[in-house]
């Protein structure tokens, strides 16, 4: 845990360094999701606790909550952006839907995936969110808001800076998963 925070200048320059990285890690989880059939994307390989659109769905919901929740709260147009219900299929701590697979073969989502969204939604949620966290972080000028306490859970700093460092951390731990996921359902790597 890092315990020296930065002046505010620094966290400014912290702050424009982390949306490069931002940027880079979720083309890169898209260069991943191109080159995986959307008709997979819900298919749950033996011995993996997880399927690729869970993987994308807590994406755009993990982006949400560190780049635009934890940095100016909750605003009355973020639950289109965000819906409580997709918040609660895709947020930390949710269960990803289980899909098996039979020797790698693709299958039809069941019924009970019926609820889910599917794969171009997944995608223009990602997307939707994306810009908008991106567009909000842009505008940051004061480098002081970046040094205000937040609440557990947290990472790098327990201030708002750190939600923004964490995230293309956590978005090349998901790149991860996916990159797993693909190789287990029969895919082969990309690079």
């Amino acid at each position: 845990m890092n315990t020296h925070l930065p002046t505010a200048e620094e966290a400014l320059l912290l702050c424009r360094t982390a949306a490069g990285q931002i940027e880079f890690a979720r083309n890169y989880t898209l260069e991943l999701l191109q080159h995986t059939p959307q008709e997979l994307w819900y298919q749950t390989p033996e011995g993996a606790p997880s399927c690729v659109a869970w993987q994308v769905g807590h994406l755009a919901v993990s982006q949400y909550g560190l780049l635009m929740f934890r940095q100016r709260g909750r605003q009355p147009e973020d639950l289109d952006l965000i819906p409580g219900r997709f918040r609660k299929a895709f947020g930390r701590g949710s269960t990803p839907p289980i899909v098996p697979t039979e020797a790698g073969e693709a299958q039809d989502a069941p019924a009970s995936t019926a609820a889910l969204p599917t794969s171009d939604e997944l995608l223009q949620r990602l997307a939707d969110v994306h810009t908008a966290a991106m567009a909000e972080i842009a505008a940051i000028s004061d480098g002081q808001a970046l040094l205000e306490e937040v609440d557990m859970p947290y990472a790098v700093y327990p201030i708002k800076l750190g939600a923004i460092l964490f995230c293309p951390l956590h978005e090349h731990i998901h790149c991860g998963q996916i990159g797993l996921l693909r190789r287990m359902l029969g895919l082969p790597p990309i690079r």
